[in-house]
């Protein structure tokens, strides 16, 4: 997810290295690179427009500030009109005075708008607020059956009345089922169509003058681009509409969408979906996802999916351990698993500030590595994975571990040597942290453990891109993530 737009924007900051100040002779190539950049990943025209004449002018009239050379002023001042231009703030969910909360899902075809509903269900359960979903969708083969499978896999009910049923009776009837129930919202999955057709419209204006809902979400597929922004302006002009939610930003996008839906429809990106699982969805955060896109990381949505992984009674008794030095491989086998519920290393990493520019074939080597060394303390037995001592002892023992996990007798050897070498570390920093201290991610410098790639060198915070410095020299075994 924005890959390509941070690579293009670095461009930008360098030409302004080496000045002294911004003036308007040296930031016009700063301008041009910052509009290529946009519209290279298929940002409308005219908010690119607007972006580059608001920047420039920012620009020009900011104060000289000590200590920040240009190119990081510039940043600073990029970051805050890509913030802007997103929206601001977080705009959360319409919540009615008396319940429920009716919330109308609308979207086309193929935009993940069923599961975006479901997603969004489980997303209120975690709030703490029950909901019930409504299949309206009477047209698409198993529209109905996939939103009924969608509940039952997260425990939120699903009222349905067939294939044959009026949609707007379904939407009508299940508002009244849902104030039966005393759910705190009622979400209606309606039909789609693969474009806007004024059926798709008048059936639509019909089920939202029936139950009159709090919000109305429009889904938009983010691979659509600067398209997805022009649909939320269509929905928004004929049906009215509230807010979106941006699916597919984990895949191959350009971003353009998230850059360009609020300032072309008027209407805020409440939710981005950022995977297939139902898991998958996110609050949308501008200043966030600025700070994604200037590869500067996200470290608050980090911690929040963290809080929700981690439980507080597990790491309570992981600190214990880490300061008494009796953390064993059952401790760091939950711990990697943990990671890996977090999401894939990729988008973890990119949400720690400087890991950002990493690239693909170094994840892919630290993925790896992460796999081989579960393999290796999958083969230990209890004892083993409880006494990591009795392993560096033991010779026959880690040969038969390699044998059982198919790595070398060396790979083996260099894992249990690391583990000791990083436990010895961990008891002297207490619970220092790889996250920062983040609770129950207290295992720093895990990436020497997996041959993980290291921290780029060099990084500045809004200074974006890391000086062009040559990285010290490590020792052997176990280094920074």
């Amino acid at each position: 997810m924005f890959d390509a737009l941070a690579e293009s924007l670095e461009d930008a900051w360098k030409k302004l290295r080496g000045q002294d100040k911004i003036s308007p002779k040296n930031i016009q190539d700063a301008l041009k690179d910052v509009r290529k950049a946009l519209l290279e990943a298929d940002v409308n025209l005219q908010v690119v427009k607007a972006f580059v004449t608001e920047v420039e002018k920012k620009a020009l009239g900011a104060e000289v500030i000590n200590g920040v050379n240009p190119g990081q002023q510039f940043i600073k001042i990029v970051y805050d009109e890509l913030t802007r231009v997103m929206g601001e703030s977080q705009v959360p969910l319409a919540r009615a005075d008396k319940a429920p909360t009716v919330i109308l899902m609308a979207g086309l075809q193929g935009t993940g708008k069923t599961t975006a509903t479901a997603k969004l269900a489980l997303y209120l359960r975690k709030e703490n607020r029950s909901a019930l979903m409504v299949a309206t969708d009477v047209y698409r083969p198993a529209a109905i059956e996939q939103l009924k499978t969608l509940g039952a896999q997260i425990d939120v009910p699903v009222f349905e009345l067939g294939t044959d049923a009026d949609p707007v009776e379904i939407a009508r009837l299940g508002v009244e089922k849902g104030k039966e129930l005393g759910v705190d919202a009622v979400l209606i999955d309606t039909a789609g169509r693969l474009q806007i057709d004024p059926q798709m419209m008048g059936e639509l204006a019909r089920i939202k003058a029936a139950v009159k809902p709090d919000d109305t979400l429009l889904v938009v597929d983010a691979m659509t681009g600067q398209e997805a922004a022009n649909l939320t302006h269509t929905f928004q002009t004929e049906i009215g509409i509230t807010g979106a939610i941006l699916t597919k930003l984990d895949g191959d996008t350009r971003g353009g969408a998230a850059l360009s839906v609020r300032q072309v429809s008027g209407q805020p990106i409440k939710f981005i979906g950022v995977g297939e699982k139902v898991e998958a969805l996110q609050p949308f955060y501008p200043d966030r996802m600025a700070s994604r896109i200037l590869n500067m990381g996200d470290v608050l949505t980090l911690v929040e999916k963290a809080q929700e992984a981690i439980d507080i009674g597990d790491a309570a008794e992981l600190q214990n351990k880490i300061l008494e030095a009796t953390f064993d491989f059952d401790d760091f086998l939950k711990q990697m698993r943990l990671m890996k519920n977090l999401g894939s290393m990729g988008n973890l990493l990119k949400m720690i500030p400087g890991m950002g520019k990493l690239s693909s074939s170094d994840i892919e080597k630290g993925e790896k590595e992460l796999k081989r060394t579960e393999a290796m303390i999958s083969s230990m037995t209890q004892e083993e994975r409880r006494n990591p001592d009795l392993l560096a002892k033991t010779p026959s023992r880690r040969r038969r571990i390699a044998k059982g996990s198919g790595h070398s007798e060396s790979d083996v050897s260099k894992l249990i040597s690391n583990f000791t070498k990083m436990r010895a570390m961990m008891q002297q920093m207490g619970m220092g942290g790889m996250m920062g201290g983040m609770p129950g991610m207290g295992m720093p410098n895990m990436g020497g453990m997996f041959g993980a790639p290291p921290a780029r060198p060099g990084f500045r915070g809004y200074g974006g891109a890391p000086k062009a410095k040559k990285p010290k020299k490590k020792k052997k075994g176990f280094g920074a993530l």
